[in-house]
């Protein structure tokens, strides 16, 4: 199965910008076939940035979704109309959404149900907090978001996780390749114990990925891609961990 490498804009960049920016990155990788490449742009641009990448190697995904179906949720999107305009890719339960909108297990578990329904591939995030780590509840922390945050009709087919150390969310700083060899291991092996349901799932890591340490992040065994954050509002730098991830 070929890396993942996938680009969340977070709330940046306009309509002008946001095609530029995913132009450049549909030509970069037209010149890359060992990577899987998805652009997670803000829901105002998913359609501009949908007509930018048809045709093309490069996929669209949402940043959230709604767990209803429609009705009345007022400046939500549902994940039936993510689907309808192009996207094949959501992001759920980011650790900024779990914390600016205190968003539990229990409705991240929701969210990426409703998004399995509709017929997308959902990026479910868990990761420990600098304290969680420091009192030496990294793993268990870990394992109990997994275990709560995915509904019953997820498969390996279907559900991607990504580890993010909430301590290295836009701060700089890297989980060292011995911290992330041990959380992805224990992830794989949480995932496994699901028995053939989601054992084999892809799990991606998501702290401060750039170009500088692209190359020993993806190489730690149990990494099967890359969540980046600001490096993929840069064509050049979103690019360059892209082809770390080819070699």
């Amino acid at each position: 199965m070929k890396p993942l490498i996938v680009g969340n804009w977070k709330m940046n960049l306009l309509t002008a910008e946001a095609r530029a920016l995913a132009d450049a990155v549909v030509r970069g990788a037209a010149t890359i076939s060992g990577a899987e490449v998805v652009l997670c742009p803000p829901a105002p641009l998913l359609v501009p940035v949908a007509a930018c990448l048809a045709g093309t190697t490069v996929e669209l995904g949402a940043q959230d979704c709604h767990q209803d179906g429609s009705g009345a949720h007022t400046g939500d999107t549902s994940a039936r109309l993510l689907r309808d305009v192009g996207c094949s890719h959501v992001i759920v339960g980011h650790s900024e959404r779990r914390a600016d909108h205190r968003e539990p297990d229990s409705l991240v578990a929701a969210k990426c149900a409703a998004a399995h329904t509709a017929g997308l591939r959902v990026i479910v995030c868990v990761g420990e907090t600098e304290g969680d780590r420091q009192e030496g509840r990294a793993l268990k922390t870990v394992e109990a978001q997994l275990r709560t945050s995915l509904p019953p009709g997820g498969r390996a087919g279907n559900t991607i996780i990504a580890y993010e150390p909430v301590w290295a969310i836009g701060t700089g700083k890297t989980a060292t390749a011995g911290d992330i060899a041990e959380m992805h291991h224990h992830i794989g092996s949480v995932l496994a114990g699901t028995g053939e349901r989601l054992r084999g799932a892809r799990v991606l890591y998501g702290g401060s990925v750039k170009p500088e340490n692209a190359r020993e992040v993806l190489s730690v065994p149990g990494v099967d891609g890359a969540l980046v954050g600001g490096a993929s509002l840069v064509a050049g730098d979103f690019l360059a961990i892209v082809r770390s991830a080819e070699e």
